[in-house]
């Protein structure tokens, strides 16, 4: 126990350069990907040479969707990790807890009467009020969801895990339910809208976009070598983390808001993208073993390059249309699913 309770450190040498090298590959294999072939030359002219249509690609729709894509899924692999951490199940992730459902639930609200509230903007005004709207609303959803998952569970099994999976269960069909709602009673403009948020896709990806969920993962990594060590007593049970010092109850309070603002902001920009919180997590930990400290970072990684992968893979698939990336995430995942449900009822015995 001493080893999984003593300092927290990352990951050691050599294991860091090259994951930031195949990391590397990966995004220049993204970057010459799609529907228009890139050549040398569009790199040299994205460096000062002379401009072509390829270096305008590159900078103004590649670059941004790959970096995009990395950010978003670093946020989707930590929070998983962080999730199952919490609750110590393997098969735990933000969507059983209804968090992004809640932001997707906001998302459909808003979007369903916003023609009505932006009727009253100035006219200047309304263009800025989707882009500024959405994410507000994407945020405000998750962090609502966690503050009803929090109360219901004190109703239900105060103090236990068991409550905030029970209600993260009855949240999400309570959110998706008022998500058909939303969908019975859109517009075709409406629908559309919300047939994006449902499948999910990277198209709205920017540098702005980019910046500002850079942010909120860096903080979430660099806060997580002290939650590692807290996690590494939390899987020993909450009586013994408690007895070494863990604050328990705040520290679970803490990593459910971190879920939220980490699901919240990439609902906002991508919509819904399962199973790579699910996924980066047991990649992480077949590589690193169990020790939490190691596993946020490699799952923040492993979430990374599977989400760029996934999204070179939508936009190449079926040149020039593209895949939404949430439908080639659970095309992927559901089958890996159903083999770690079968090697968890091996573990516990017994038949289907």
């Amino acid at each position: 126990m001493d080893a999984l309770l003593k300092a927290p450190r990352w990951p050691a040498l050599p294991g860091w350069p090259l994951a930031v090298a195949l990391l590397a590959v990966a995004v220049v294999l993204a970057a010459n990907s799609g529907a228009i072939p890139l050549g040398l030359a569009d790199w040299q002219a994205l460096l000062g040479g002379e401009q072509t249509q390829g270096a305008m690609v590159l900078a103004q729709l590649r670059l941004p969707r790959v970096a995009f894509a990395v950010v978003v899924g670093a946020a989707l692999g930590l929070a998983g990790a962080l999730s199952q951490g919490v609750f110590r199940n393997p098969l735990a992730e933000p969507t059983l807890l209804g968090i992004p459902s809640g932001a997707v639930c906001a998302v459909a609200l808003m979007l369903t009467v916003l023609s009505a509230w932006a009727g009253g903007l100035p006219a200047a005004w309304r263009p800025f009020a989707v882009p500024f709207a959405v994410p507000v609303a994407a945020l405000g959803g998750a962090w609502v969801m966690c503050g009803l998952l929090q109360g219901v569970a004190r109703l239900l099994v105060p103090g236990a895990v068991a409550g905030l999976l029970l209600a993260g269960l009855a949240l999400n069909a309570l959110a998706m339910a008022v998500v058909g709602l939303c969908t019975y009673l859109a517009t075709d403009e409406q629908l559309r809208n919300l047939t994006f948020w449902q499948l999910g896709s990277l198209a709205l990806a920017s540098w702005p976009v980019v910046a500002v969920l850079g942010v909120a993962v860096a903080g979430a990594l660099v806060m997580s070598r002290r939650w590692g060590q807290a996690l590494n007593a939390l899987a020993l049970g909450e009586a013994v983390a408690a007895q070494v010092g863990v604050p328990v109850v705040r520290m679970r309070r803490m990593l459910v808001l971190t879920l939220a603002v980490l699901s919240g902001l990439a609902v906002a920009w991508c919509g819904l993208i399962g199973f790579i919180g699910l996924l980066a997590p047991h990649a992480a930990r077949g590589l690193v073993g169990a020790d939490a400290r190691r596993v946020l970072p490699v799952a923040a990684w492993f979430g990374a390059v599977l989400l760029l992968l996934a999204d070179t893979a939508a936009r190449t698939v079926v040149v020039p249309a593209e895949l939404p990336v949430g439908i080639l995430t659970a095309l992927f995942g559901a089958p890996v699913l159903f083999v770690l449900l079968k090697r968890a009822q091996r573990e516990i015995g017994g038949g289907w």
